[in-house]
């Protein structure tokens, strides 16, 4: 029996099979269902910007093996590191494109997925673009004899990228139906063009193609109740409010700001593209990466000093007083937290609503409720700023107990107003229509409209509407390129400090951090074709 075993299993037939978990490449590419599956697996390689803001001065990414933005953000850049240099998701897109002709299908279905998967290979470009400034620009997959590309000129990849989010645009539906709800839109073909014309201070042209997405419908979130948990959180304790009703302005605008981000509300109208995640099979990691120790995460993005200071007053809209490191951590010592916590007092309902601090309530977060944020130094999992991130925590399912499911936002429609608002701005100064952009954020998250006598010029509006796009935005991807576009980097770049006034992170600038250098390894790999960044 075994000799009869061992000659059956040798034989030619028996060992010439196809695995019967992969599909063989010239069985696919049939029909139209081959080409939705390849197109859903496509969507797979979007990602957000949120450990990219790790690199800049508003968060301290405190794990080196996680991502670059520790050693980016520490400036000990070195050809050894790899900054986001990345063809293989880009390389995905192409082969679905080079292939997706040989599918009988509907034509103007098929023309439809095709711009889908351009707009994400455009996605995936321009971090690497505005990274590293020249880079290859490839479009097929490559064979073997091709493989060695030389760096187009950054002038020709944004070309291309301007013209790519232009004609996809045109190829996009404003919407869908509830079957395909979560697809790329013409909305955010539009907004990502926006994006990349604001990040080169392409002014005229960021400001235009933002109007035009802010003549698609969409809306800013808000939130009209509260739940029983949000309604045990006391900050009455941090806030002088004059009456009941300043008090429910304070709190409903607290509500919307975090409830854009929260599973409860995925695809609100303030949506323009996020990345779905599928219950129990699939999941993101914003609670483990955001949460402190004692609720299972493990710290690894937490707010800085520095973020903690660009939330205004409540109650004057204006900058706080900051005080020192020093007394700050005096108050710290004491074990009454009083004087402590009078600098978190009377803040912008969105600090509140981004930034757990010691005695912040959450009591959302757990199934019991009662939750009170207490730094704990030096312990597993804890920040090494004194401050965790409650932005983006999903907290209802921290309360079930699972990871979570919640989509992740990659475009949102108050990035475009702040876009048009900072675009327009610098084309003709302050008007209507620029105070009108940001009263919207402004109202939506509790606070006053701008004041037009402290902000009636040019470089006083540009100093609020800075301040605006980081505190709205932390997180969201944008202020890695926004203080190098603004050339502010030199000034807000230095070392990092917690409560307790220990060093969290030493932090250097020097001129070549502007951009990201070539990884070595690419070079190697290159025989010479590619060339090198300056200063590395």
């Amino acid at each position: 029996m075994a000799a009869t075993l061992l000659f059956g299993a040798c034989s030619k037939d028996f060992l010439d099979r196809i695995p019967v978990n992969k599909t063989a490449e010239e069985d696919f590419w049939r029909t139209e269902n081959d080409v939705k599956l390849a197109v859903n697996a496509v969507y797979g390689k979007l990602s957000d910007g949120m450990y990219s803001d790790g690199a800049s001065d508003l968060v301290h990414a405190q794990y080196p093996w996680e991502s670059p933005s520790t050693d980016i953000s520490s400036g000990s850049v070195t050809t050894a590191l790899n900054a986001g240099w990345d063809y293989i998701p880009i390389r995905t897109c192409n082969y679905f494109l080079d292939n997706v002709d040989k599918a009988t299908m509907d034509a103007a279905l098929k023309e439809r997925y095709k711009a889908e998967v351009r707009f994400i290979r455009a996605y995936l470009y321009i971090p690497m673009v505005e990274r590293f400034g020249d880079i290859p620009l490839v479009t097929k997959v490559l064979t073997r004899e091709e493989s060695n590309v030389p760096r187009n000129a950054k002038s020709e990849v944004l070309e291309f990228l301007y013209s790519e989010l232009q004609d996809i645009s045109t190829k996009l539906p404003a919407s869908y139906s509830s079957d395909d709800k979560g697809r790329i839109t013409k909305g955010a073909a539009l907004a990502l063009k926006a994006r990349l014309y604001l990040f080169e201070n392409n002014w005229e042209k960021a400001a235009a193609t933002a109007k035009e997405v802010m003549g698609l419908g969409y809306s800013l979130f808000k939130a009209g109740t509260e739940s029983e948990l949000d309604k045990k959180d006391n900050y009455s304790t941090f806030v002088d409010f004059d009456n009941v009703a300043d008090e429910s302005k304070f709190r409903l605008g607290l509500r919307s700001y975090e409830g854009v981000f929260e599973s409860e509300n995925e695809g609100n109208s303030e949506v323009i593209l996020d990345r779905q995640y599928i219950e129990i099979t699939q999941s993101q990691l914003n609670n483990t990466f955001l949460m402190e120790g004692s609720v299972g995460g493990w710290s690894s993005l937490t707010p800085t000093q520095n973020l903690v200071n660009l939330y205004p007053s409540y109650k004057t809209g204006q900058p706080v007083g900051t005080i020192t490191p020093a007394v700050r951590a005096a108050n710290y010592a004491k074990a009454d937290k009083a004087d402590f916590v009078k600098e978190f007092k009377n803040r912008d309902p969105r600090f509140y609503a981004s930034i757990l601090f010691e005695t912040a309530p959450w009591n959302a977060l757990t199934p019991e409720g009662g939750y009170k944020f207490a730094w704990q130094s030096g312990k597993s999992n804890m920040s090494q700023t004194g401050y965790n991130f409650r932005k983006l925590v999903d907290p209802a399912s921290n309360r079930r107990q699972l990871d979570s499911y919640a989509n992740i936002i990659l475009l949102r429609y108050a990035e475009i107003l702040l876009t048009y608002a900072e675009a327009q701005n610098e084309v003709s100064g302050p008007d209507a229509t620029v105070y009108d952009a940001l009263d919207q954020i402004r109202v939506r998250a509790g606070m006053a409209k701008v004041d037009r006598t402290i902000y009636a010029t040019k470089a006083k509006l540009r100093e609020l509407i800075r301040n605006e796009r980081a505190i709205e935005l932390v997180l969201e991807g944008s202020r890695y390129y926004d203080i190098r576009r603004w050339k502010t980097a030199p000034d807000v770049m230095k070392n990092i400090y917690s409560i307790s006034n220990g060093l969290a992170q030493e932090r250097a600038w020097t001129e070549r951090l502007y951009l990201m250098p070539v990884p070595q390894s690419e070079m190697d790999l290159s025989y010479g074709v590619l060339t090198q960044n300056k200063g590395y």
